[in-house]
């Protein structure tokens, strides 16, 4: 019996063995060739890039300056159009300025005037009801006027048939004239003021506004000239530039 389970033993070990080897042998091999596929897939179908030549970084860097030049040029374009329109606004605006100081002038000169009859005593009248009801209806008149002259606003007028903010009817006819005086006056005098506030601003923006322009035009004029080609001297110019220089050497004078 030992005999024979000794000779299973030894015949069937070695093909086990063998069986083993093979198996072991195929997959490496597998292995090997699953591993070395990719780096011949991407030799073959990914080349590793290049490095640009000299040309084509020219010619890239050529394409970055024109389309940089192109853009400040449309930027240049832009701020001269809003320099030249913010300077209109400004001259308006300085216009507007001359025309309320003016209206102020001579609001402030009939107020002066005003001021110097009501520095006059007030004519006596006899204090009756048909007295103040005449004073009244002058003082809605004179309102009237000034508003139908755009010397007073809408509120301010109500405000005088209201009676209200010192509009009193029982004053002299004098003294609502010199009332009605001042608050044109008061009016014009801040007319001029928010034309002068304006007028202001608008200068601010129109300076802010030509010195964008300048700076974008010179930068453009800057962006164009890097894209004209650098002008490079030929050898005839360059030998005839030199030729004076070797006429021109030391020579030993002639003597007799």
């Amino acid at each position: 019996m030992e005999t024979v389970v000794f000779y299973q033993f030894v015949t069937e070990v070695p093909q086990a063995a063998a069986i083993w080897s093979t198996l072991i042998l195929l997959t490496l091999g597998l292995l090997t060739v699953l591993v070395a596929r990719p780096d011949r897939d991407r030799c073959t179908d990914d080349p590793l890039p290049t490095a640009p030549t000299a040309r084509e970084v020219a010619a890239a860097e050529a394409v970055d300056l024109r389309r940089y030049a192109e853009e400040v040029a449309v930027a240049a374009a832009g701020a001269a159009t809003t320099a030249r329109r913010r300077r209109a606004a400004w001259l308006t605006a300085q216009e507007q300025v001359e025309r309320a100081w003016i209206g102020y002038d001579e609001a402030d000169a009939a107020a002066r005037r005003f001021a110097g009859a009501g520095a006059l005593p007030t004519p006596q009248t006899p204090h009756t009801p048909a007295e103040y009801a005449a004073r009244e209806r002058y003082l809605h008149r004179a309102a009237m006027a000034a508003y139908w002259r755009g010397d007073l606003t809408m509120a301010q007028l109500g405000d005088v048939f209201g009676h209200r903010h010192g509009w009193d009817p029982r004053l002299h006819p004098v003294q609502q004239e010199v009332l009605i005086s001042r608050v044109i006056r008061d009016a014009r005098l801040a007319d001029y003021q928010v034309a002068a506030s304006r007028e202001r601003a608008a200068w601010r923006d129109a300076e802010l506004a030509a010195e964008s322009r300048r700076t974008l035009a010179e930068e453009a004029y800057a962006a164009a000239a890097r894209l004209r080609p650098t002008p490079v001297p030929t050898g005839r110019k360059v030998a005839g530039a030199l030729r004076p220089a070797v006429v021109a050497r030391w020579r030993p004078a002639r003597v007799g």
